[in-house]
């Protein structure tokens, strides 16, 4: 069994290699024309898709503005970070607890 999109490709274009996919470049699920149809990774499948990760992928900086590069940009738990606003939010969680600890001892 196989599904009627895959068998197109297979009959007209050639085999899938292990671990492709065959995806719809016309975005129609039920088409089985060998034009449009090209045999991709599940990660490249899934970003061109209408899913809930395609706008994150298409996202070229972040929320403030910083490039998704490969210099500024790390992967954690499977989504991008941003190295830069990640070491904002780190020196204002020390600054916060410097002056906690500041206060405290002001304090006694």
């Amino acid at each position: 069994m196989t599904t009627a999109h895959r068998w197109s490709y297979i009959h007209h274009v050639g085999p899938v290699r292990d671990g492709l996919h065959v995806d719809h470049l016309c975005r129609n699920r039920a088409c089985v024309n060998p034009d449009h149809l090209q045999a991709v990774t599940p990660r490249v499948n899934a970003h061109r898709g209408a899913n809930w990760c395609r706008p994150n992928f298409l996202k070229t900086h972040c929320p403030q503005g910083h490039p998704y590069d490969e210099e500024n940009t790390y992967v954690h738990a499977g989504s991008r970070r941003c190295r830069q606003c990640q070491r904002e939010v780190n020196r204002r969680v020390k600054a916060a607890k410097r002056a906690e600890r500041a206060a405290e001892g002001n304090l006694r």
